[in-house]
């Protein structure tokens, strides 16, 4: 009979996407992966099944916890456009902390479909997210009337991802803060 899991399981998984963030899957060896995560080989292998099955664990994690950062800060402020600025400066801030959603889209793009479904789940519910937040910074007089709310999301999306490498390609917080600053302008 298998022992039961004597280990937190979100604790874990963080202490593994800490190690994807900054090697990616191929850098990312299972003895480096079971030291920061304080379990034996065996408890990796019997709790995930592999180790890529622990990667995309990892990335699911991951990306619940962004996409719940990113909705909190998209409903704060008084106006939408507040929510849509807070999002971008919350990615400046987090920037040099690397992206595991981004850095598992240049690592793999689309070659695999279960990293891909995860992907596009939470990027859809982001997505949107922004587009309703640019919709109300319309009516609110705070965006462009023209703006095709679709496509500043897309925007905003890409930017996103874009203050992301360029913080991992060593871009300064002052760059990046300038790159957000300018997409919010873009919106108007």
């Amino acid at each position: 009979m298998a022992r039961p899991q004597a280990f937190d399981r979100d604790q874990v998984l963080d202490a593994a996407i800490a190690v994807f963030r900054q090697h990616g899957f191929e850098g990312s060896s299972a003895t480096a992966l079971v030291t920061a995560m304080g379990i034996g080989r065996q408890s990796l292998y019997n709790s995930f099944g592999d180790k890529w099955q622990l990667y995309r664990d990892a990335i699911h994690r991951y990306a619940t916890t962004e996409i719940e950062a990113h909705l909190a800060a998209l409903r704060g402020g008084v106006r939408a456009i507040d929510g849509i600025q807070r999002v971008l400066l919350r990615v400046v801030e987090t920037a040099q902390d690397m992206c595991l959603g981004v850095s598992s889209i240049c690592e793999f793009g689309t070659a695999h479909a279960d990293l891909s479904d995860i992907h596009e789940r939470f990027g859809t519910i982001l997505n949107a997210a922004l587009r309703e937040r640019l919709r109300q910074a319309q009516a609110e007089g705070d965006v462009a009337s023209d703006m095709n709310p679709d496509d500043a999301a897309a925007f905003l999306l890409s930017t996103i991802a874009g203050i992301r490498v360029s913080a991992r390609a060593g871009t300064d917080p002052q760059t990046l803060a300038t790159i957000a600053r300018t997409a919010l302008r873009a919106i108007r």
